[in-house]
């Protein structure tokens, strides 16, 4: 009697030790099932209104060459037909859209500059690794940080938010990077992954048994 007394409290302590260390499945266990198979961007509206139709827009991207996006921008800047210049860039393409901003400025010192900075929606499929296992696809949406800065030679509206005058080069670039960490700062506390969408709810294979409830 005494030996059934003793060892109901470790069968108790162990049942709750156990329940203690089970964890719901991760996304890190289910993704490891996928692989991505293409990213899609969404089309957004810049955000500026009542662009000149000769406008010149440099998109940059992440693997942009700053030589080729610049000549081709001076080149047009150089004629006197040419008002103004967008540059847009969005994710890790933002330090490298800045960069050919100041290098603009640098050549043009009498430019005019609005700059805006928003979020662009992109989509991830991921595909099943395996096809055979029953997995559906998966749709990761995720919000990617955007820059566009236009670029006048005539004057713009200095109320508009984002507007820098002609001769400043550090002081906008120094508030608008703080409020941007601090906006990723707030995304990382409130979550911050990707929504993720299936059909099915994949299975984590061989760690299955290790996701059950004791």
């Amino acid at each position: 009697m005494s030996d059934a007394i003793s060892v109901l409290p470790l069968a108790v302590r162990g049942a709750r030790a156990a329940a203690s260390v089970w964890r719901p499945p991760t996304t890190v266990g289910i993704m490891e099932n996928y692989q991505k198979a293409k990213t899609v961007e969404k089309p957004s509206p810049l955000p500026f209104a009542n662009l000149s139709s000769d406008i010149i827009e440099m998109k940059v991207k992440d693997g942009s060459k700053i030589r080729n996006l610049m000549g081709y921008a001076f080149g047009k800047m150089e004629s006197e037909a040419v008002r103004q210049v967008l540059f847009s860039g969005a994710g890790k393409a933002i330090s490298k859209t800045i960069t050919c901003v100041e290098i603009m400025k640098r050549r043009l010192k009498s430019l005019h500059q609005i700059t805006k900075v928003f979020f662009r929606q992109t989509e991830e499929i991921w595909e099943p690794i395996v096809p055979e296992a029953g997995l559906d696809s998966l749709t990761v949406k995720r919000n990617v940080p955007a820059i566009c800065v236009l670029l006048s030679k005539d004057p713009l509206d200095p109320q508009e938010p984002g507007y820098q005058a002609p001769g400043s080069f550090d002081t906008f670039w120094l508030e608008t990077l703080k409020s941007e960490s601090q906006g990723q700062t707030k995304r990382k506390q409130g979550g911050g992954r990707g929504a993720i969408r299936a059909g099915k709810h994949p299975r984590c294979g061989r760690r299955e048994d290790s996701f059950k409830k004791p």
